[in-house]
């Protein structure tokens, strides 16, 4: 199980949310959505301090984390994070 931030994400992340150096993101389950492995949930993403880190993936300085207890969305699977640049959107699949 792993945690993969593309380059191409992280720049979008950090223009985007104006984050900086040190600065965390979160990615959590929540209701609603379109997940692909959960009906009904989905991935969120926001800016917050890590608690008890499940997965990370450091990229220039910012850190990318799902805490323990979502590691169950993932059913021990991959999260791969990259940025669809025709559509200028986020895709999250878990592989």
């Amino acid at each position: 199980m792993n945690l993969v931030v593309e380059q191409s994400a992280a720049r979008w992340y950090k223009q985007e949310m104006g984050l900086t150096v040190g600065d965390s993101i979160r990615i959590y389950v929540r209701l609603g959505g379109c997940g692909s492995v959960h009906p009904g949930l989905s991935l969120g993403v926001t800016k917050d301090e890590p608690r008890s880190i499940g997965l990370r993936e450091e990229i220039d300085g910012i850190t990318y984390f799902i805490e323990e207890d979502n590691l169950w969305y993932l059913e021990n699977k991959s999260l791969r994070i990259s940025f669809d640049e025709k559509y200028e959107e986020i895709i999250m699949t878990v592989e």
